[in-house]
């Protein structure tokens, strides 16, 4: 079965860190570039970043710029998104997406071929 799985979620106060992983079951992530979304609470899902599938480029939505870095050992067929100062804006379901090819999408492109199932961050004061 191929699919995507995050992992690293939790609850964290503002201004704590959380480094989420998204790893594949039943393909390699190599050859993928990696988006990251976020559901929050009431709203529609948005993009937040990505990363190209040899790492050479990023992408992050103005929001997280500086917060929020990708990261990726293909070796080890892992993607990482490190988290700082994170805000109760920050509060969500996040997801990691993959799709083939070389290059790096729009941030607010969707049309990956694996979507993960999420896992929940909550941000509370």
């Amino acid at each position: 079965q191929l699919q995507l799985v995050e992992s690293g979620g939790g609850l964290v106060q503002p201004g704590g860190s959380l480094r989420l992983s998204c790893t594949a079951s039943g393909f390699t992530l190599e050859n993928y570039a990696i988006g990251w979304f976020r559901q929050a609470p009431g709203k529609e899902r948005e993009g937040v970043s990505c990363i190209s599938r040899s790492a050479g480029s990023t992408k992050y939505v103005d929001s997280v710029k500086g917060r929020f870095t990708l990261s990726r050992d293909n070796a080890k067929n892992m993607v990482y998104k490190q988290m700082n100062s994170l805000k109760l804006d920050d509060t969500g379901v996040y997801y990691c997406a993959a799709g083939y090819g070389p290059g790096l999408p729009p941030i607010e492109w969707e049309e990956y071929d694996f979507w993960g199932q999420g896992t929940q961050i909550t941000v509370y004061s």
